[in-house]
């Protein structure tokens, strides 16, 4: 393969679907993985609409697995080298912190920060032989402010942005760089298929069950306001051709100004504004 070649996580839809089309429409070839194959085929009608399906193989992995992951990296290590590994991969766990079972922020853990590192284990080496690469991990607004009903992905986006900082430092000397994407809304399905609210939060008789519903409701209501998704894969796309982008990239409506309102006033301030506007 002559083309610089990039990994990406979670690729049957999304974020990581749209990545992969731009990534090739951009003359890398890209690697795109998902846990379930079967699931391949949205991707690979898109990619042959935008005449890219030459420059996309998709490849299984399950980034829980560690057999999995160490498949993929001895499938990378015959290619000889990774230019660029987007952590994708991730689905959103909701419900009251009183009802969640640890089981399942667990879970979200295992797949939206366990599952990032084991990945990027798996290629550092190869990435740091090179003395060069990027990785860039798909955060969250919600990795750098909370939101109620919603700790298991927030808690996970926050150890995700942490962790980052420190692999970026770590990784500098070496010639790796390291970005975080942080967007707003968009309509992608992790507020659909890719939202899992524990069982408990959702029965009548949970205490918490009406601030669920109006957690729902206020989120339904904004959806038509959501971004178009291909506004974040184009900027991922214009970010892997840079020599050293920002650690940090905040993209989507109304991200940047509640970041700055979050760190511009009180905590008690920014509280009773937020549960107004979301409880109103």
């Amino acid at each position: 393969m002559n083309e610089k070649i990039t990994v990406i996580t979670g690729c049957s839809s999304g974020f990581g679907l749209l990545i992969s089309i731009e990534l090739a429409k951009s003359g890398y070839h890209v690697i795109a993985t998902m846990r379930d194959l079967r699931k391949q085929d949205l991707l690979l009608h898109e990619a042959k609409m935008n005449g890219v399906e030459s420059s996309i193989t998709v490849h299984e992995l399950d980034v829980t697995s560690q057999t999995s992951i160490n498949n993929l990296k001895a499938y990378i290590e015959k290619i000889g080298r990774i230019d660029v590994l987007i952590n994708n991969a991730g689905f959103a766990g909701a419900g009251f912190v009183e009802e969640i079972p640890i089981a399942e922020y667990r879970k979200q853990f295992e797949t939206n920060f366990f599952g990032v590192i084991a990945v990027t284990q798996a290629f550092l080496p190869l990435m740091r032989a090179q003395q060069n690469g990027l990785i860039i991990n798909m955060s969250s607004i919600s990795g750098r402010m909370g939101f109620p009903g919603m700790s298991p992905y927030v808690s996970s986006k926050h150890a995700l942005e942490g962790w980052s900082e420190c692999l970026r430092l770590e990784m500098q000397p070496f010639g790796i760089h390291v970005a975080l994407i942080e967007p707003g809304s968009f309509k992608t399905n992790i507020w659909s298929s890719g939202k899992h609210i524990t069982d408990q939060s959702m029965q009548k008789e949970s205490p918490y069950f009406h601030y669920m519903k109006q957690i729902e409701q206020y989120i339904e209501k904004g959806e038509p306001k959501f971004g178009d998704p291909i506004k974040v894969a184009k900027k991922v796309a214009k970010i892997a051709s840079q020599s050293n982008p920002s650690l940090r990239v905040p993209i989507g409506k109304g991200v940047s100004i509640n970041l700055f309102f979050k760190n511009f006033f009180q905590w008690k301030l920014w509280e009773r504004l937020f549960l107004k506007i979301l409880y109103k």
